[in-house]
């Protein structure tokens, strides 16, 4: 479908301050290339911050350190940014970012969920970071509607930088709900007459259509997601039309031109099509798969364009630094050569502006999760939970069964067995022995998700488990079993591994996919076709994340819009003990030909 480029620059640059990258890279331009521009403009991105300002581990309570040595925060990120400003000049720079904003750290959930900023009045912290680091646009991520329009609204008010999201309409109308683009007026150097030449960059935002499904409850009869192809077919021209010498696009969408809901919906990845198939665009800033891509060349097919993209992995590790050398020709613009490298956030130190606007926030934060809430009798960790029954998920489902359960009584659910899903989102979970945290809580359950409760028969339940278990590579009966290199088959996440609590299963990974569950009992007995439940989930699987079989038609019949992870809290406060005792049972297994495949 498209072109690359090899990634030549991408182990070279990893380690390197931000000088050092651009000089390993090329840059500035040798002579004979700087003969054969006008002028030079960088444009710098961020993408899928997801709230963390400081290189800040919440769940570990110390600076954050992972075993690719990287580290994260917009305050790294803004180290790398000023350095640029300072060698490219500030007047030649651009600074965007493709979504996932304000979902995600600790700190951002205090302000979101536990002191909502929308209540007190006071400025949401990536609000204040990036007000400080000075965005020149925002575009919006799936995340931004976590919370629901009105509370995003509170948030782009708070922006000093534009938040766009062209393909973002109201329900019902072809109308933007959000700004679809900005034009960025600039006075660039030029090297072949004295002074600054007048430049006009635009950039069109486009998010992802898949928050029609993830965020259903807050998004459904208000507004729209339409296809990024069709959207940026519809805004470049206009963008051109009115002045912009160079088009960028901000796309909080990755390039596989794969999507995890199947085909209901717009296209999920789609950065690369639009590359391809829409004309006029010079570069693309891309985001939402947290990958490295610091440079992909996709070739345009109707303009025969090579168009420029980049994505900045995710929390601020990565910083993409675009050059694009422009030449006048006839009184216009034109992009006649672009290159990018990703700079890392680990070679230079926070920025202390940056710093100094959180730290109080930050400070609440840290207090908030490091109370006390229960204490556990044993250690309970994740380590082994992506292929193994473990009593720290098990405690998910434990609370999720027991809040439907009480929630349905004298219903005419009531009388109706309560199972549930939960998945291991983090394999480093751990309850400590002891003293547990709300901190360690927020390490379980990672995302922001409410509980809902839904009706399925036994035959759809089978279905979802087959779902489930394709998460698994086929391995023969004799062969050996490494318990990493079986898991996450053909790319499926962790919390795309839904376990169930309720009912006694077998999921046997030498048999082809859909024909793996070879055991399926409740109390001993085999589960019945017709057998109906209520099964525990979170919105987001039961709006159609992951695409699982019909957990998205099937009949709701709870939904408090809980969060899930203040009933674990509250569940915690309220008994005080974590005893997996009382609560962990070993119903699931893997197995091949009916043998255990781990004792």
């Amino acid at each position: 479908m498209a072109e690359d480029s090899p990634l030549s620059r991408r182990g070279a640059i990893g380690a390197l301050s931000a000088a050092s990258a651009l000089a390993v890279a090329g840059w500035p331009d040798t002579a004979a290339a700087s003969s054969a521009r006008d002028a030079l403009i960088t444009v710098m991105g961020t993408s899928d911050l997801h709230g963390y300002c400081l290189n800040w581990d919440y769940f570990r309570d110390a600076e954050y350190a992972d075993s690719a040595g990287d580290h994260i925060g917009i305050a790294k990120a803004s180290s790398l940014i000023e350095q640029i400003r300072a060698e490219r000049g500030r007047g030649n720079t651009l600074l965007f970012d493709s979504g996932d904003t304000i979902q995600g750290s600790s700190l951002v959930t205090y302000y979101n969920t536990v002191e909502p900023f929308t209540e007190t009045g006071q400025i949401h912290p990536m609000a204040r970071a990036m007000n400080a680091v000075g965005y020149d646009a925002v575009a919006l991520g799936n995340h931004e509607f976590n919370y629901g329009v009105d509370h995003l609204a509170a948030w782009i008010e708070q922006m000093d930088a534009p938040v766009l999201g062209a393909n973002a309409v109201h329900h019902g109308t072809d109308d933007p709900a959000y700004r679809p683009y900005v034009l960025k007026r600039m006075h660039v150097q030029t090297t072949n007459k004295p002074g600054r030449q007048p430049l006009t960059v635009g950039v069109l935002g486009l998010t992802n259509p898949g928050s029609i499904l993830w965020d259903k409850r807050h998004v459904e009869g208000k507004l729209e997601f339409r296809d990024l192809v069709e959207s940026a077919a519809h805004w470049v021209p206009v963008m051109r039309a009115r002045g912009a010498d160079v088009v960028i696009v901000s796309a909080h969408s990755g390039d596989s031109g794969t999507s995890s809901y199947g085909d209901g919906l717009p296209v999920e990845n789609a950065s690369a099509m639009v590359a391809e198939q829409v004309p006029g665009i010079d570069a693309i800033l891309f985001g939402h798969a947290h990958r490295d891509v610091p440079e992909r060349f996709v070739t345009n097919r109707v303009t025969g364009e090579r168009v420029l993209m980049s994505m900045p992995s995710y929390w601020g590790r990565r910083l993409s630094v675009m050059d694009l050398a422009l030449r006048r020709e006839r009184g216009r613009w034109r992009v006649v050569s672009k290159s990018a490298v990703a700079l890392n956030a680990n070679t230079v130190e926070e920025d202390p502006r940056i710093v100094a606007a959180v730290e109080d926030q930050h400070a609440t934060a840290v207090s908030y999760v490091n109370q006390v809430i229960a204490t556990s009798v044993e250690e309970l960790s994740a380590a082994e939970a992506c292929w193994r029954d473990t009593a720290i998920v098990d405690y998910i489902q434990h609370v999720q069964i027991e809040t439907v359960r009480a929630a349905l009584e004298g219903t005419p659910e009531g009388d109706l067995p309560v199972i549930s899903i939960a998945a291991p989102f983090s394999r480093s979970a751990v309850f400590p022995a002891g003293d547990v945290s709300i901190r360690d809580m927020a390490g379980l359950y990672i995302y922001d998700n409410t509980l809902l409760a839904s009706e399925l028969t036994g035959a759809q339940v089978r279905d979802y488990l087959e779902h489930s278990a394709r998460y698994f590579a086929r391995v023969a009966p004799d062969a050996a079993v490494d318990p990493e290199a079986i898991t996450n088959a053909g790319g499926t996440p962790d919390y795309n591994f839904d376990q169930i609590a309720g009912l006694e299963y077998e999921i046997d990974i030498s048999r082809p996919e859909g024909e793996r569950i070879t055991s399926l009992t409740l109390d001993g007995r085999e589960v019945a076709d017709d057998r109906r439940f209520v099964m525990a989930v979170n919105n987001y699987r039961q709006s159609g994340g992951g695409n699982f079989p019909h957990i998205v038609d099937a009949p709701v019949v709870y939904n408090r819009q809980a969060e899930v992870r203040q009933a674990l809290i509250d569940y915690a406060t309220a008994s005080g003990t974590i005893d997996p005792a009382g609560f962990h049972t070993v119903n699931w297994r893997l197995v091949r030909e009916g043998e255990p495949v781990f004792e």
